[in-house]
């Protein structure tokens, strides 16, 4: 990371190089830390990083000892990190115009979920019983078409296609209710009430 400071490089103040030359020193492993504490939010620990540093500065009768220096400024700088958390639990939670959008799409997302489950069950209900039997062993049991054969007391081969023309119909019955799922002219032809058995 490359950090630099504001002023003139031209400058011979004390204060000013003595400043950069600790800036230089303990930049990079205080911005680690903070960056652990601050959960990866690189522009907050760069923020406060640089509120470290000015408070260091500004307090003139600081020993400049690395050894007393270095614990001094994580403290300040852990400081920092738990009072802007305490500042922003102690303020109502700002609103930026966009959280009612989010809470909208949310409600929007489950009365759509809810009536797509009503028109399934509807298109589910227009299938022969037959095709009702295997799509509830396979799909809401979740067997296997060999152990769904087992349980509903037919061939394999007749549960794996009474499940291929079972979707297709469900597909079908879906467009009708004017669900978009496939080209309804691609389907296999299915009357209602009748079981295709292979």
């Amino acid at each position: 990371m490359q950090w630099s400071l504001m002023g003139s490089s031209e400058s011979q103040d004390t204060g000013e190089s003595t400043l950069r030359a600790l800036y230089e020193e303990q930049a990079n492993p205080l911005y680690a830390y903070v960056l652990r504490l601050v959960g990866g939010d690189r522009h907050r620990a760069e923020d406060i990083i640089q509120e470290t540093l000015l408070r260091c500065w500004s307090k003139r009768d600081l020993n400049l000892d690395a050894a007393l220096l270095r614990p001094w400024l994580f403290r300040v700088a852990r400081n920092l990190v738990i009072d802007g958390h305490r500042r922003r639990l102690a303020r109502p939670c700002e609103i930026d115009g966009s959280n009612w959008l989010r809470e909208m799409s949310t409600d929007a997302d489950e009365i759509e979920n809810v009536l797509s489950s009503v028109v399934v069950g509807e298109a589910f209900k227009a299938l022969s019983e037959a095709h009702r039997e295997v799509l509830y062993e396979t799909y809401f049991v979740g067997r296997t078409t060999q152990e769904a054969a087992t349980a509903l007391n037919i061939p394999h081969g007749t549960v794996k296609s009474r499940v291929y023309y079972a979707l297709r119909c469900l597909r079908l019955a879906l467009e009708e209710r004017g669900v978009s799922t496939t080209d309804a002219s691609q389907l296999p032809a299915c009357r209602q009430g009748t079981a295709v058995s292979g």
